[in-house]
């Protein structure tokens, strides 16, 4: 038979009960009788039972995670800063993905709260038609909302300030001598592509093309823009999805990057160096974002925060 709980108490010298609470991570257990328990567990190679653990506690020590697609680059890397987080705390993450779908939005997330996941980290999908699901799950879990928000939820939100982050590319272009510029960026169904939108049209007028956040987009947005005459000077991009379809069109046609048109981006996704040139960007801060996300959550009765992180302006070749 295999160590049991009351082997580690009768080590410890504590009850059983003491024994459960330390090695749950509960209050109520004296420091000195907290260590006694770990170390009898340590010296008897316990290995806790964790289904059993999860329903005396409650607990499942599981942290749920919606996004919208985990294909991409920037969501991927989000991941896993959250998740590096939660093993510090050792939590586990289950990961679930909308397609930026409101409909498999709900469906996810009743997934996983039927899976009794302790919290909710959620980057909506959509900055109103979330507004449902953010308020079903805030009414049985805790719940972050990371990158993305959403519009009338009273709730937390962690993410970037990207007014901030565009106002530095706006100046940065302009020292470089880009006066005439344009914006490539996403039709404004989500809190960041609306953000983005809005502050590049108040620091740099109306000369706008909206799609999506995919390659594919940037590569169309680039024929429409030589389609249309002369090239601008400088085109922001709404992330950096966007901006590498552009480079790539651009190298297909001949147009010389940054001598015909700089262009930037907004995320610094792990491919944004890798770009032909490398490609000129604002980047998010992930690891301080995820590290407040997580913090919120364990925050006890803490009251509703939006905290929006300064962005760095990363300077490459393409701009």
């Amino acid at each position: 038979m295999g160590i049991r709980i009351h082997d580690v108490a009768a080590r410890a010298g504590v009850s059983v009960a003491t024994a459960s609470r330390a090695l749950s991570g509960q209050r109520g257990v004296r420091a000195e009788n907290r260590e006694k328990v770990l170390a009898a567990a340590r010296e008897l190679d316990y290995e806790p039972n964790s289904v059993a653990a999860a329903l005396r506690s409650r607990t499942t020590h599981t942290v749920g995670m919606l996004v919208p697609r985990i294909s991409n680059p920037f969501f991927a890397t989000l991941v896993e800063a959250v998740e590096r987080r939660l093993q510090l705390g050792q939590r586990s993450l289950l990961l679930t993905s909308s397609h930026y779908d409101p409909e498999a939005e709900q469906a996810q997330v009743r997934s996983l709260l039927d899976r009794r996941v302790d919290a909710l980290v959620m980057i909506p999908c959509h900055r109103e038609h979330s507004i449902e699901v953010m308020e079903t799950a805030a009414a049985r879990v805790p719940v972050v909302q990371l990158d993305l928000r959403v519009n009338g939820f009273a709730g937390t939100w962690v993410g970037v300030d990207s007014e901030a982050g565009i106002a530095e590319v706006v100046r940065h272009l302009g020292a470089q001598g880009a006066r005439r510029l344009a914006f490539v960026g996403a039709e404004p169904t989500d809190s960041s592509s609306q953000e983005r939108l809005d502050a590049y049209r108040r620091l740099a007028g109306d000369a706008v093309l909206l799609g999506d956040f995919s390659r594919d987009w940037g590569k169309e947005a680039a024929g429409r823009l030589l389609a249309a005459g002369p090239l601008p000077e400088g085109i922001v991009c709404g992330n950096d999805t966007i901006a590498l379809g552009m480079l790539a069109e651009f190298a297909r046609r001949g147009v010389r990057v940054p001598d015909d048109v700089r262009v930037t981006g907004f995320d610094d996704i792990p491919y944004a160096e890798l770009g032909q040139p490398p490609l000129t960007t604002v980047r998010q801060p992930q690891e301080q974002m995820a590290a407040e996300a997580v913090r919120l959550l364990a925050a006890e009765d803490a009251p509703v925060q939006r905290i929006a992180i300064a962005p760095e302006l990363v300077v490459r070749a393409s701009g």
